[in-house]
């Protein structure tokens, strides 16, 4: 199967998919500078391991940046990554971004991603600015040195160009069906 990788500068692909509040969001839901849409689950050690990073990027960047989690994940054998399971999780860790399930994996598909979480940085006319990973150290928020999100969210905020607009993305491989 050709993929058709999305590339810094393309445009951010649509989607319609309901979040663990039972709304639906396309990208028009989103008109904040910055939307980071990040590949995400319940299940995987590395996204457990930068879920509270999330969190504090969102809270940080709350006037300029919507963060949206989608899991895409197959849930019939990774029922830990079930709608009702995202509901449970959302509340546990208290969520401040919305939180989607792309139940047919079409956004997955559409988007390229491979893996858990990996992060797709579109600036304000949602053209793909950053893609890859979180930071440098997924087991030790202490020991980053390259915060390769925030450095691209600042670049952007700044009018800049991003300096590092790739990295590898790493974490768990996105459960197909």
């Amino acid at each position: 199967m050709a993929t058709k990788k999305l590339k810094i500068g393309d445009k951010a692909p649509d989607f319609n998919l309901i979040g663990v509040d039972d709304k639906y969001y396309s990208l028009n839901s989103f008109n904040k500078k910055l939307l980071c849409i990040i590949f995400s689950c319940n299940h995987c050690p590395y996204v457990k391991a930068y879920e509270d990073r999330i969190i504090a990027i969102q809270s940080d960047y709350e006037k300029e940046l919507q963060i949206v989690a989608i899991n895409s994940n197959d849930d019939v054998n990774y029922p830990e990554d079930s709608f009702d399971e995202m509901k449970k999780r959302a509340k546990e860790k208290g969520f401040n971004f919305v939180y989607l399930r792309d139940t047919e994996q079409t956004v997955a598909r559409a988007y390229d991603a491979t893996h858990t979480p990996e992060i797709f940085l579109f600036d304000s006319e949602r053209k793909l600015r950053y893609h890859g990973k979180i930071d440098d150290n997924w087991q030790n928020p202490n020991e980053v040195k390259e915060p390769y999100l925030r450095n691209a969210i600042e670049e952007l905020l700044a009018e800049k160009d991003v300096t590092i607009k790739e990295t590898y993305s790493i974490g768990c491989t996105i459960k197909w069906r």
